[in-house]
Formats: structure tokens, C-alpha cells, sequence
């Protein structure tokens, strides 16, 4: 049994979740410092593709999605993990941090700590 309510709820969550795929999308273009048309074009497609995306003309496919994942450096988590203002960033300081001893990285945490300290 369908409640009329339902529907209504459906939609809402469908039209906030694209919300955020397009606002995550711009972010991470954004960041990149690529207009959309150079992006699009980057990715194989019309120069209009993430033109169309970014004013919720249209959504990538999943190979599509996958490719605009591609495109940026990271995973799909990466991308929908909202509270990583950068993963593209977070993968490279992750990565030089793994070439640290343990003292240096022990440093590094250190100083991350008490940036986030002062940012509370």
C-alpha cells in the first residue's frame, strides 16, 4: 500500500540528494579551478555537459559519475563524503604523511589537532 505521503517524502529526498550532488559537484570543479566547459570537454563530452548537471538539467550516468570521480582523483565515497571539504587534498597529505617516521608524523597530528582546536 502506497500513502499519498510517501511519495511527496520520496521526492523531497531525491531533490535534496541531487542538491547536494550538484552543490558537491561545483565544489570540487570549483577547487580544480576548470570551468565547466573545459571540464566537460576533459571528460569526452559536449562542452555543455556539466553546464546541464550544474542547473539540474540532467544527472551523469554511473559511468558518467564514475568519470567525473576519475576526473577529480577520488572515490565515489570521497565524493559524497560532504564533511571532506577536499578529498583530492586529503589523499595527497595523507600520502606524504605515510612517508614520515612516527615521530615526524606524531608532529604533524600534533599540529592538525590544535589547528581544528582553534577552529571550534
Amino acid at each position: 500500500m502506497i500513502i499519498m505521503g510517501d511519495n511527496n517524502m520520496k521526492e523531497n529526498h531525491e531533490h535534496e540528494n541531487e542538491e547536494k550532488f550538484v552543490k558537491r559537484l561545483i565544489e570540487l570543479r570549483q577547487q580544480k579551478n576548470v570551468s565547466a566547459r573545459d571540464m566537460s570537454l576533459s571528460l569526452g563530452q559536449s562542452d555543455g555537459y556539466i553546464n546541464k548537471i550544474e542547473n539540474r538539467k540532467s544527472m551523469p550516468s554511473l559511468f558518467g559519475f564514475f568519470c567525473i570521480c576519475e576526473y577529480f582523483g577520488i572515490t565515489p565515497k570521497e565524493f559524497f563524503d560532504y564533511e571532506t571539504e577536499s578529498p583530492a587534498t586529503a589523499n595527497a597529505l595523507s600520502d606524504e604523511i605515510r612517508r614520515l617516521d612516527y615521530a615526524e608524523s606524531m608532529h604533524i597530528l600534533e599540529v592538525v589537532r590544535d589547528i581544528n582546536k582553534r577552529r571550534k
